[in-house]
């Protein structure tokens, strides 16, 4: 009887030691998960559309012409420059998450240019000694300008919350701007045309340089795709005119023939733009090393 309690407690004693040491086992290993793939720059595409409200703040004459005598009285009471929309595309490369820089070539569409310009009295012949009392005289000029665009611009990402990154940049470049069917066509004293023409060069192309500030949004639909919304200034600088003269009544003889071009001085606009990225070679951060959790150590 004795032997047999002893068998008894010898072998309930070895189930408790397992029990115990099965509890201070690691639990097993679980196969490790997925590496995550992290887009931390590479090559990419754009494209971009856009609308400018454009402006500039003076319309300067040059007389070419020095025999003749401009009226001192002169100058514009009116200017506009119409709005312009606009298509580009580029190719650009992040370095990582928070640096990219692109290089973009835009067409803008065709605006009308309309400007107004006013002198008075019969010193500056408005109207002609004996005509009658003084009065104003006008000329209107009407043109159509486009422009081509070329940039380099470079950019910093402020982070992402949400799928949202918002960033700033700024860009440098040069314009090739475009006039067709520039006109001057005065008005002197109220009512008899003078018949400004254009003359041969009444349409011409000029460069210029250009420069652009840039703040926006991108959303990233996917690691590859980025869709932004984004304001823009770009200034263009000064930009001359075609040379207009005048052939017809009231300019007297062709020596004495006004013939001038004028500057827009401090042409620039304020625009929004969409803008889509493609990721062409994306560069994938490596993978981290999966390491198994360390075994739990018994204490005692």
């Amino acid at each position: 009887m004795v032997r047999v309690n002893f068998i008894a407690l010898a072998g309930a004693a070895a189930l408790v030691s397992t029990a115990t040491l099965a509890a201070d086992l690691p639990p097993p290993l679980l196969p490790p998960p997925p590496a995550p793939v992290v887009v931390t720059g590479g090559w990419y595409l754009r494209g971009d559309v856009g609308l400018g409200i454009q402006r500039f703040s003076d319309f300067e004459h040059h007389q070419l012409n020095q025999n003749f005598v401009w009226p001192r009285s002169w100058q514009i009471v009116q200017h506009d420059m119409g709005d312009t929309d606009f298509i580009g595309f580029g190719i650009g490369y992040a370095w990582n998450n928070w640096f990219r820089f692109d290089v973009t070539g835009e067409r803008r569409k065709t605006a009308d240019l309309k400007v107004v310009g006013q002198y008075f009295g019969h010193a500056d012949f408005c109207p002609p000694a004996g005509l009658g009392p003084d009065q104003f005289c006008f000329d209107h000029y009407n043109a159509h300008h486009s422009a081509w665009v070329v940039m380099a611009n470079a950019y910093l990402d402020l982070g992402t919350w949400w799928c949202l990154t918002p960033f700033i940049g700024a860009g440098i470049g040069a314009a090739r701007h475009q006039f067709d069917a520039f006109t001057d066509s005065g008005f002197p004293f109220g009512f008899a045309s003078l018949g400004f023409v254009p003359d041969s060069a009444n349409s011409n192309s000029k460069w210029t340089r250009a420069w652009a500030l840039h703040a926006g949004v991108a959303y990233n639909v996917t690691n590859n795709v980025k869709i932004e919304l984004a304001y823009r200034y770009i200034n263009f600088g000064d930009i001359d005119t075609p040379n207009v003269a005048c052939f017809a009544f009231g300019c007297g003889n062709i020596n004495g023939n006004p013939n001038a071009f004028y500057t827009l001085t401090k042409f620039d606009a304020q625009e929004l733009r969409i803008g889509v990225r493609f990721m062409l070679t994306p560069d994938v951060a490596p993978a981290p090393l999966y390491a198994p959790p360390p075994p739990v150590m018994r204490k005692g």
